[in-house]
């Protein structure tokens, strides 16, 4: 039984670390995308189809970074920064600190 455990918490990891990777390859194409469409207001001339052209671009910024946020959101769980884990050890290490100082102290 605890074979089988073994094997689904390896499946599941494996997993998790697939979506990271599909979220960064999506991460770094969206940089991509985001900076030629950047350079291309820069770049662009006043002209019949301006505004078509800036219409269409400010959509795709819009609609990508809507798409951007809600992958990452799926991927991490809206616990990018401050994970449990790092909750646990932070907890600890306050706790130790404590310990540490209540034995060393001068009475």
């Amino acid at each position: 039984m605890t074979e089988f455990n073994e094997q689904e918490s390896l499946i599941r990891a494996k997993k998790k670390v697939k979506q990271i990777q599909i979220f960064y390859l999506h991460l770094v194409g969206y940089l991509v995308v985001v900076s030629l469409i950047l350079y291309n207001f820069y770049i662009m001339d006043d002209g019949p189809h301006k505004k078509a052209v800036t219409w269409v671009n400010t959509s795709t910024l819009v609609g990508w970074t809507i798409f951007i946020i809600i992958h990452w959101w799926r991927t991490f769980k809206g616990r990018f920064l401050f994970k449990k884990e790092w909750e646990d050890r932070k907890i600890e290490e306050y706790l130790n600190k404590n310990t540490e100082e209540e034995t060393t102290m001068w009475e």
